[in-house]
């Protein structure tokens, strides 16, 4: 029983659920929230077998599972602890944690940018071009711009589509734009593994969605086929978007 219940205890139990909502977030993106939800209930059996009815046997056999679950737990969410730990070092909690102390009312951002990006998107979706372009966000996508050519040019609608143009060497890549930059070209990125992925899109869409599950990076993906703008963030796909919608997208800040 509980004898005493202090602001220590209080703010354990206020951290403990941020994490566990922070994972809870990772996991349901990659398609495995059953896999974690049967976790937390195997863990709240363990604890009340264990610490609250204090039953010896149950326990003990639940205790050899906890003991071996943690190997099978990082083995079954491996590319989760992965992206949690970029995220985690990434500059987007330390910027949340700097405005609590140091608030700031010119917080503006200049994404005129972006109507470029957009501009692209639309007259390559008119000529059935194809194009695959990453915009970074907190986390690094250094990793990935290695696979492809480093270009460092300020963006401009042209040049993103002589880069996509049919004949460009670069074409078949993606595009990772970092701040005002088009930082690298005709870059490889990782497939996605989600099995609900309609059997009809190409690897373009699978690699947009699956850039959007290992980093906070927005994607725009044009179909070749069928001349359509789709967009992914967060691991979540929306297909056949307007050029008004997708600014909108690009400019919002979830």
């Amino acid at each position: 029983m509980l004898t005493y219940f202090g602001i220590k205890d209080f703010i354990d139990v206020v951290l403990v659920a941020m994490l566990l909502f922070y994972l809870f977030r990772l996991v349901k993106i990659s398609g495995l929230r059953p896999l974690f939800i049967g976790i937390l209930v195997f863990m709240v059996i363990w604890i009340l077998v264990s610490r609250v009815f204090n039953m010896v046997l149950l326990g003990s056999i639940l205790d050899q599972f906890v003991s071996v679950g943690l190997f099978l737990l990082v083995i079954l969410f491996q590319d989760e602890i992965r992206r949690f730990l970029m995220s985690l070092g990434s500059k987007k909690g330390w910027n949340f944690i700097t405005k609590l102390i140091f608030p700031s009312e010119s917080d503006k951002k200049d994404n005129s940018h972006l109507t470029a990006v957009v501009l692209a998107c639309m007259n390559m979706s008119r000529t059935n071009t194809g194009a695959l372009i990453a915009i970074q966000g907190d986390i690094h996508m250094g990793l990935y711009e290695q696979t492809g050519e480093i270009v460092n040019a300020d963006v401009s609608s042209r040049l993103i589509e002589n880069i996509f143009f049919k004949n460009s060497p670069l074409h078949d890549g993606a595009m990772i734009i970092v701040g005002k930059k088009i930082k690298a070209a005709g870059c490889i990125l990782p497939i996605s593994q989600n099995p609900n992925i309609p059997t009809h899109l190409g690897l373009r869409h699978r690699a947009g969605l699956g850039i959007s599950q290992e980093t906070d990076a927005k994607v725009i993906i044009v179909s070749e086929e069928r001349g359509k703008i789709a967009f992914a963030s967060r691991g979540r796909l929306k297909m056949n978007i307007s050029p008004e919608d997708l600014q909108r997208l690009l400019m919002s800040d979830e």
